[in-house]
């Protein structure tokens, strides 16, 4: 596959990152990583990814704020997709990753095979 879509993971949890970067790799994706919000800010301002995972509770920067803070840009990256990541799953937790732009929400620990769909899909490839 010459074409792979880049994820970009944003977790400060480095077991995290690796759990999704065994399921993605094997299933085409090119991974990257980012230790919080404002290292993957940094990241995007030289590179384009298809999809981010993006976990809510980080230092520096949490998840929403920024996502908040991309969606707000005028520039081609602020619709990338996102999918939110976290172990929180109150009904308040998913309206506020809607709010922030998340395109979808999963709850941890992530299933193996949703992951992989979920990424499937958000970056238009077919399940």
């Amino acid at each position: 596959m010459n074409n792979l879509k880049i994820i970009l993971i944003v977790d400060d949890a480095s077991l995290v990152r690796l759990y999704y970067r065994s399921i993605l790799e094997p299933a085409g994706f090119r991974v990257m990583e980012a230790l919080n919000g404002v290292e993957a800010l940094e990241k995007l301002q030289s590179v384009t990814v298809d999809l981010l995972i993006v976990d809510i509770n980080m230092p520096l920067m949490d998840g929403l704020t920024m996502l908040e803070t991309l969606r707000q840009k005028e520039l081609r990256i602020a619709s990338t997709p996102a999918l939110i990541t976290s172990t929180e799953s109150a009904e308040k937790d998913f309206a506020a990753a809607r709010a922030a732009g998340a395109n979808h929400y999963l709850v941890k620990p992530i299933d193996r095979d949703a992951l992989v769909q979920f990424a499937r899909m958000l970056c238009g490839e077919p399940l």
